[in-house]
């Protein structure tokens, strides 16, 4: 069993090139994963979601991608001398209305604004894909073995409120059956009081059948038991478990509603009560099982 909470991160590296990949993991119903990249890595968007996504089956994934360079590139240089030359004569003229000397030399002219611009060569992306799949990997193994560590506590918890259920389902079918009988009772009882003679067994017999009728849970406590026993088939092995979990601990809640429903009894209502309290402890800790 795994969960669907981890982090990770992967390094990259090749002396020119390092890249670093942080992986969040969170439940969700089904595998979504968000690629974070600034505009000039967007070539990485379709391998990075690949990736992340080949080695998990549900949860939300963020996935931040960081490019950076680890020795300055090649650069170009440009010189715009039509701007150089428009910077001397307008230099030059100052000069003659003002009398003095220009005053301007080739170093002068390559540091003002605009006149030589020097740009770095551009991102090797064969280069940076390669890395970034190395980091990936990485990161996803570090996610992966973090939700098994998860998992193993979700099993565990999941398995102590499933034994807790399973004791209050216990009690139940002891006392189920008691239901009718006290019933019968408080009825003969209520008619001894009221000093009513003359009433027909078979009257009593057909009102107390009525009843028992109406309160039998049989079928649900029975459901209810197999429920239990696929849970645990469930925390026993691995896959992809969470949804059908997810699915059999709303069968638990339906069949403990009922029950809740047709047990007249206010010892019973009370281990109904408990009982659906296991149930949503259970199904908190599914929500999270991948």
């Amino acid at each position: 069993m795994r969960s669907m909470t981890g982090c990770g991160r992967g390094h990259g590296w090749d002396g020119s090139w390092d890249v670093t990949v942080d992986i969040k993991s969170v439940n969700h119903r089904f595998l979504d994963v968000a690629v974070k990249l600034s505009s000039d890595l967007i070539f990485l968007h379709d391998l990075v979601r690949k990736e992340a996504g080949a080695s998990l089956i549900r949860g939300h994934l963020d996935v931040i991608v960081t490019v950076k360079r680890s020795r300055p590139g090649k650069g170009e240089v440009f010189i715009d001398n039509g701007l150089a030359a428009s910077y001397f004569e307008n230099a030059r003229q100052i000069a003659e209305k003002n009398g003095c000397e220009v005053g301007l030399n080739a170093g002068s002219l390559l540091s003002l604004p605009g006149v030589c611009t020097v740009t770095e060569s551009g991102l090797d992306t064969e280069a940076i894909s390669k890395l970034t799949l190395q980091a990936v990997q990485e990161a996803i193994e570090q996610v992966v073995v973090m939700r098994v560590e998860e998992g193993k506590h979700l099993q565990e918890d999941i398995a102590l409120h499933l034994a807790e259920a399973e004791h209050l389902h216990e009690a139940i079918a002891a006392k189920a059956p008691m239901v009718v009988v006290q019933y019968r009772q408080k009825l003969l009882s209520r008619l001894e009081a009221m000093h009513v003679e003359g009433i027909d067994p078979s009257r009593i017999a057909q009102e107390v059948a009525l009843i028992a009728d109406k309160c039998a849970i049989d079928e649900e406590l029975s459901r209810l038991s197999s429920h239990f026993l696929q849970m645990h088939t469930y925390l026993a092995t691995e896959g992809e478990n969470g949804k059908k979990m997810d699915f059999l601990i709303q069968e638990m809640n339906r069949e403990a509603n009922t029950i809740g429903s047709k047990a007249m009894d206010a010892e019973i209502a009370q281990y109904v009560v408990n009982l659906k309290s296991e149930i949503e402890k259970m199904r908190e800790q599914v929500q999270n099982v991948e």
